[in-house]
């Protein structure tokens, strides 16, 4: 997994070979303005085909976060040439609750918490 953007309590990491992007420890930006490189890669990480949302090692998301992934979330759906699976942690508190709105955005997103 190479790093792709790294700040000073996060990073976000991309697997090509799995197609996999990884976000790992507490993302407290300020706004969607703040986020919109991390959406940006997400965005363009996959043109079409699948990719894997890896959340487990995401501590804490605040708000501004939880709609940029909202955002990206309605983004791929509209896009309807993209897979996605999205991977969190039962022992990461706002993951079970939060993760799963999306699903609502995205009927056919697939989502393990585990």
């Amino acid at each position: 997994m190479q790093t792709v953007i790294e700040g000073e309590n996060y990073s976000v990491g991309w697997d090509p070979a799995t197609r996999t992007a990884a976000l790992k420890g507490i993302l407290r930006l300020n706004g969607l303005q703040e986020y919109a490189p991390i959406a940006q890669f997400l965005s363009n990480a996959v043109p079409a085909g699948s990719m894997t949302l890896d959340l487990q090692g995401l501590e804490f998301l605040n708000s501004s976060g939880i709609a940029m992934l909202s955002k990206f979330t309605i983004e791929i759906r509209n896009r309807k040439t993209v897979d996605l699976s999205v991977v969190g942690s039962k022992a990461v508190a706002w993951q079970g609750k939060s993760l799963l709105n999306l699903c609502k955005l995205m009927p056919t997103l697939r989502m393990d918490i585990i």
